[in-house]
């Protein structure tokens, strides 16, 4: 390891990729949306490590703050509708292991070849002005699409 970022990095990726394992396995819904909580809150903490401070508030805001609540709500909602036991029933396990699986070497494979390697940004550029430069010049127009479609 070359510091504690190094270790901070592994600690969020394991609980990202634990917690998504857990949303997709889970037979509790409930239990799985709570997961879905520690997923994205280990994807926003993978943006501060990335510098990226404007799409970690992004990501906490709209998914941990909005469409989660609005899962959760939705979950307790209608179970009050019907006495159906609400769960995530999980008929294909293994193929869709099989899948992650393949999809995981591929990921690998792409990370470790030699064309994939980046070279670290020594100093720290923040990336909110950059983003709202763009998004009112180069990409107006779909940020305007989207604006309206949303």
């Amino acid at each position: 390891m070359k510091g504690p970022a190094d270790l901070i990095f592994y600690v969020l990726a394991a609980l990202t990729v634990g917690s998504a394992i857990l949303v997709a396995t889970l037979p509790n819904i409930i239990y799985a949306a709570v997961a879905l909580l520690f997923t994205f809150g280990g994807v926003a903490g993978l943006y501060v490590l990335l510098s990226a401070d404007f799409l970690a508030a992004t990501q906490v805001l709209v998914y941990v703050g909005g469409i989660l609540v609005l899962i959760m709500f939705a979950v307790f909602l209608s179970n009050q509708i019907s006495s159906v036991k609400l769960s995530n029933p999980v008929h294909f396990r293994l193929p869709a292991a099989a899948i992650c699986l393949v999809l995981f070497g591929v990921l690998a494979y792409t990370a470790v070849s030699p064309a994939f390697v980046l070279k670290a940004r020594i100093t720290y550029q923040p990336t909110t002005a950059e983003i709202g430069e763009l998004l009112m010049t180069r990409y107006l127009l779909p940020f305007e699409v989207a604006s309206v479609l949303l």
